[in-house]
């Protein structure tokens, strides 16, 4: 088929699908009340949906009350079940595959149960609404001229006792329509590849060759891949190489402390960055308006869900409550249940709304990876507003970071350890430092109380990490490539300790 006809009939079917987008965005509570709905009737004859009585669940109090928040941990006994070629426990048809995930660098493994419903009602369809949002708002897209040049963390699939684990993305791929594929480069025995830095190498090889319109991959990682396709070609800028790249999809950690320096590599005014939301439990939200700083929470991809608000979180008060009730400005933990068996689970992540008509989200951090040591609630949407303001202010460039606490000891006080690595270092240390702890303690009013006279917590200390320092940390624990991500904010110092110890 002519590559102009085929952007056509693609753009078309496309956006139809947006007509189906604007009944959640008219009805919202609607739509998740009968996602719910659905979800409970077809368990309804699981091991859980029989332990907790779905059939007579007749509405979300009823739901909420009997059935308990969980974490991974609390679901790993049948998911361990499962995984030994089990079957109907959590979901009733067959779950084959397992997404491998480790969250940021932990040691233990997780694996999440991802159906066929899973793939195709929501990491599938999200892939589409992605381009169909994309296309709504740019009409004169030619991104189906050419290719995706596509970075994900995908390793091989694992078989153990009939069934599949590996990275999301390798079960994606292996699962994909043949015409994704024909879309797509590097091809998928390159992405599939395991070794990372052979896999750099690969596509880098295969892509320079394509006429690439559109990239989609986590920043950091893409970053590294980038800045070594201008290192192989001589090149300045991704134009001189794709001259019709246009759209850059990201997601996975903050694009903040990235944007500068891809603004360099991207010099278009009219180059466009779109934001995603997914993880391996499920993809939850697209950006879906050129420019716009949060994410519209896609309602109808088989996932319900609660929130958490943050200042009861872990408290005897806590509580979930439903979409329908949660507020603008608030900081929530999420709550999902979802099409591949996961009930009421704690997937560790928090957002903010700011919006409820329709229901944008911005991305704010992770219920585990803050600083609360001394009651300052750092959390990294702070650090990384600071640092994005910090860096403009100084021109310098931050590769990547983490912090930790310096815990009290006798009569010293504590304060916040930062180990940074720069692309780009400022002129002076000692003035960044000052800024930094200047921007934190007007982004959050508890950190500054904790700052005030030094009395909780002294200044910070920054120690500047030698070049590829998280790079060669995240390989010794055999963590490279798209997936794996440095943790940020710490309430231990087992990361930076380490990272202390590789920087001498």
């Amino acid at each position: 088929m002519p590559i102009p006809l085929f952007n056509s009939i693609a753009s078309w079917l496309l956006k139809k699908r947006f007509h189906q987008i604007e009944l959640f965005l008219k009805y919202p509570a609607e739509v998740q009340q009968e996602v719910l709905e659905q979800l409970l009737e077809i368990a309804e004859d699981t091991e859980i949906g029989r332990r907790y009585g779905y059939t007579s669940i007749e509405n979300y109090e009823e739901f909420r009350a009997r059935v308990p928040i969980n974490a991974y941990e609390d679901a790993e006994p049948l998911i361990e079940r499962s995984r030994r070629g089990e079957q109907n426990i959590f979901w009733p048809t067959a779950i084959k595959w397992f997404a491998k995930s480790s969250g940021t660098t932990n040691a233990k493994s997780k694996f999440i149960p991802v159906s066929t419903e899973a793939l195709e009602d929501c990491h599938y369809k999200s892939s589409k609404d992605l381009l169909c949002l994309y296309l709504n708002n740019n009409e004169d897209s030619q991104l189906f001229t050419g290719k995706s040049l596509r970075l994900g963390g995908s390793k091989e699939l694992y078989e153990d006792n009939g069934t599949f684990f590996g990275d999301l993305s390798a079960i994606l791929i292996d699962n994909m329509p043949f015409w994704a594929e024909l879309s797509s480069t590097p091809s998928n025995k390159v992405s599939l590849m395991s070794e990372w830095e052979s896999k750099m190498k690969a596509i880098i090889q295969e892509s320079i060759q394509e006429n690439v319109t559109s990239l989609a991959g986590v920043p950091s990682w893409m970053l590294v891949l980038l800045n070594n396709v201008l290192e192989e070609t001589g090149k300045e800028h991704l134009f001189e190489i794709w001259e019709n790249l246009e759209v850059y999809f990201h997601g996975g950690v903050s694009f903040k402390p990235y944007r500068e320096q891809y603004d360099k590599l991207l010099p278009r005014k009219n180059f466009r960055y779109y934001e995603i939301y997914n993880a391996s439990e499920g993809f939850f939200a697209i950006q879906d308006r050129n420019n716009a700083e949060d994410l519209l929470l896609m309602l109808d991809y088989g996932i319900f869900y609660e929130f958490i608000p943050m200042d009861r979180y872990g408290t005897e008060e806590q509580q979930a409550i439903p979409l329908w009730e949660v507020e603008i400005g608030k900081n929530y933990a999420i709550i999902i249940t979802t099409n591949a068996g996961l009930w009421r689970y704690k997937i560790g992540d928090t957002v903010r709304f700011t919006s409820t008509d329709p229901y944008r989200i911005q991305i704010t951090g992770r219920t585990k990876h803050h600083i609360n040591v001394f009651g300052e609630e750092l959390i990294i949407e702070n650090a990384e507003k600071a640092l994005e303001q910090i860096c403009r202010e100084t021109g310098s460039q931050i590769k990547d970071y983490t912090v930790a606490p310096i815990f009290m000891s006798g009569k010293e006080k504590g304060a916040h350890e930062w180990m940074i690595e720069f692309r780009k270092p400022p002129e002076r240390m000692s003035d960044f430092t000052r800024s930094l702890d200047k921007a934190l303690k007007a982004l959050n009013s508890d950190y500054e109380a904790k700052r005030y006279n030094n009395m909780t917590l002294n200044m910070p200390t920054i120690h500047i990490a030698r070049e590829n320092l998280f790079y060669d940390w995240l390989k010794s624990k055999d963590k490279l490539g798209g997936q794996h991500k440095i943790p940020r904010l710490s309430n231990d110092r087992a990361y930076l300790d380490e990272l202390l110890q590789m920087n001498r």
